[in-house]
């Protein structure tokens, strides 16, 4: 039977991103949570491993208490064990730090694991750096954006689409994926499945002592990058009026623009005759 390890986040919903300006980090405390979207593609890809080969899941997440209510859902559509890591310590941790702490959650907790999922990027960040960077951790194999999946004995067949490329993959097990938000498209939650999941106990919480993890390890502290700004970017246009006979604006056009132009193009413009004739 696979044993399976399922990376999920809680992430404030897409309206509601309050940054804290002086940390660089959101504010999760104040923000109705979800579980990332990505997550959910990862976790159906591990329900449709388990349906087909048999599975043991265990969905982990990092994050406040709150978070907790993302291992409810994760066992409501399925999975069997939830593994909760909070400390206010673990708080405004990189992804560096977010996935050495998931690493050794999970060598405490899921030794003997065969695969790792994890959605291929998160809503709130969007950096796709966590899944690549707790391979790395574990040191095992690992491969991202990933749109299929196919296991038998041992061995993982995967496909992706990679600069217009359909690639073929195979890896030997243990090993991590990152899964795409094309595939595997996420089951309806019943209310009668996220009853039981809530009235179920089957959640280990872990904080900084219980994995044994020295502050100076953990969080904001620990991490070397810093968001420095944070701002939603805005677009706007401006409306130039071209006046005159046609072939003193096309000139001018081709005068102000050329070079955009020539880019979406991919022609030399010059290399064509704009007489009289043209």
């Amino acid at each position: 039977m696979l044993k399976l390890v399922v990376c999920i986040k809680q992430v404030p919903l897409v309206s509601e991103l309050p940054w804290d300006k002086k940390t660089g980090t959101l504010m999760r405390e104040v923000a109705e949570g979800m579980m990332n979207p990505a997550c959910l593609h990862a976790l159906e890809a591990a329900l449709c491993l388990k349906r087909d080969h048999g599975a043991v899941i265990t969905a982990i997440t990092m994050g406040p208490p709150m978070a907790e209510e993302v291992l409810h859902e994760a066992m409501a559509l399925g999975a069997d064990h939830g593994l909760l890591l909070t400390d206010r310590r673990m708080a405004g941790a990189d992804t560096l730090i977010t996935s050495q702490t998931l690493a050794h959650a999970i060598g405490k907790e899921c030794p003997d694991f065969d695969l790792i999922l994890c959605g291929c990027y998160t809503s709130d960040s969007e950096t796709a750096q966590v899944g690549p960077q707790l391979a790395e951790a574990l040191d095992i194999p690992g491969v991202a954006y990933i749109e299929d999946l196919a296991y038998s004995d041992g061995l993982l067949r995967m496909k992706r689409v990679s600069d217009d490329f359909l690639e073929t993959l195979e890896m030997d097990l243990p090993g991590l994926v990152t899964v795409t938000t094309g595939a595997y498209a996420p089951r309806y939650l019943t209310m009668a499945g996220l009853e039981a999941a809530f009235n179920r106990a089957d959640i280990t919480v872990h904080d900084a002592e219980s994995l044994g993890l020295a502050a100076a390890c953990l969080g904001m502290g620990a991490s070397p990058t810093r968001i420095l700004d944070v701002y939603s970017p805005t677009t706007g246009k401006d409306n130039l009026v071209l006046k005159g006979p046609p072939k003193r604006i096309i000139e001018e056009l081709l005068d102000r623009f050329e070079d955009r132009i020539i880019g979406a193009m991919g022609k030399d413009l010059k290399t064509h005759d704009h007489g009289e004739g043209s």
